[in-house]
């Protein structure tokens, strides 16, 4: 069985790994080819190029890597026509995953299959419609979204979400990770800035001005920062003069995997951009704050377009407010840090919104959701 798979940023790379697994638990001959990162490669998959340069989010930021972008589409999608496989599954990434379906339905019948779908539900309702001009199948990450993807024309299988059955850090791990890196017993909070080179950029400032006022109010806090492989370059220079002695987790340590994971729980908070990142931090029962920017044109197009008063999804999927967030214009040091502070001063005030969150997104299922992703897959060949 031959599957090409494309995910274009850290979240699709996490979601194509699981699924990956859970088609190789399932079938012994399963080839993968296509785009992936660290985790899809650790599985096999040799990318045609590497996943980053798919990274790119917001109006202003695609534009200048427009020509780039389009000669990946066209490589991609011509590497899909040739494979001829069995099915193609594309994961989330849908200005880039979308465009190449389209390209590979005009010249192939080749099944599609979407991981992810798209947030009709927060903005641009009629992107369904289209989509269903080249999906013919979406594993949805959220409970209510299977109904919205079926009135526009596609099969669709709730498959929850594989964050709910990644490992969770025991008390050995997260002394070890204090050891390696002369945490002590320090109060720790995570700095998450994101995984795309142009928030991080753009966001960095802000994160650095707030963590200045958070540590005058809690100078024994220790920083933690972890990094993705394409960052590993950026990020010492963006947070060299962040306060509180920061502690970059990269990739490239060795014990990144166990560090990473014990830095998510023992952590009394965090400060996060938007993205599946809260799921992480949600399933360690890691209170957050979110904040997020983007160039004012994308700002702009985008703030004009939502639909719900959210964007953080333990919100949505708790239908709560507990988490909170300051998007846009809000993103601002003076306004995210007290928010920081009453999160680290008060943060029970999460912990319902976020084990609600679990449950909704499958956990204590009789299946981990990449396993019921692949069976989806399989299922319906």
């Amino acid at each position: 069985m031959r599957v090409f798979v494309i995910a274009g940023e850290a979240s699709g790379d996490r979601l194509g790994g699981a699924l990956m697994d859970g088609l190789k638990s399932l079938r012994s001959d399963v080839e993968f080819i296509g785009v992936g990162g660290p985790m899809m490669q650790a599985r096999g998959l040799k990318s045609l190029f590497p996943m980053d340069e798919l990274s790119v989010m917001g109006l202003a930021e695609i534009v200048p890597k427009y020509f780039h972008l389009k000669a990946r589409l066209e490589q991609t999608a011509q590497a899909a026509i040739a494979a001829r496989p069995d099915v193609m599954v594309t994961i989330d990434s849908p200005d880039f995953c979308l465009r190449v379906a389209r390209r590979v339905k005009r010249a192939a019948a080749i099944r599609t299959v979407h991981y992810v779908a798209p947030s009709v539900w927060a903005w641009r309702s009629g992107r369904a419609g289209k989509m269903a001009q080249v999906i013919d199948h979406v594993l949805a990450l959220l409970p209510f979204e299977p109904p919205l993807m079926r009135a526009a024309g596609m099969e669709c299988d709730f498959v929850g979400h594989p964050v709910v059955s990644e490992p969770i850090a025991d008390e050995r791990e997260i002394m070890a990770m204090r050891a390696r890196h002369d945490l002590g017993h320090a109060p720790v909070l995570l700095a998450l800035p994101g995984s795309r080179r142009s928030e991080v950029t753009r966001l960095a400032p802000v994160f650095g001005d707030t963590l200045r006022r958070v540590l005058a109010d809690r100078p024994d806090m220790r920083v933690v920062v972890p990094t993705t492989a394409n960052l590993v370059a950026l990020m010492p220079e963006l947070i060299a003069d962040w306060p509180g002695t920061p502690v970059l987790l990269s990739p490239e340590q060795p014990d990144f995997p166990a560090d990473k994971r014990a830095a998510f729980k023992t952590a009394q908070g965090a400060l996060a951009a938007s993205g599946t990142v809260s799921l992480e931090l949600a399933a360690n029962d890691t209170p957050m704050v979110i904040a997020y920017d983007m160039a004012r044109l994308s700002r702009f197009v985008i703030s004009r377009m939502l639909k719900v008063d959210t964007v953080t999804l333990v919100n949505l999927v708790s239908d709560t407010r507990a988490v909170p967030e300051f998007i846009g214009k809000t993103c601002r040091a003076e306004r995210v840090a007290p928010a920081v502070v009453r999160m680290l001063e008060a943060p029970q005030a999460q912990h319902k919104a976020m084990s609600l969150t679990m449950e909704r997104l499958g956990r204590g299922g009789a299946a981990a959701p990449g396993l019921r992703a692949a069976q989806a897959v399989l299922d319906r060949l």
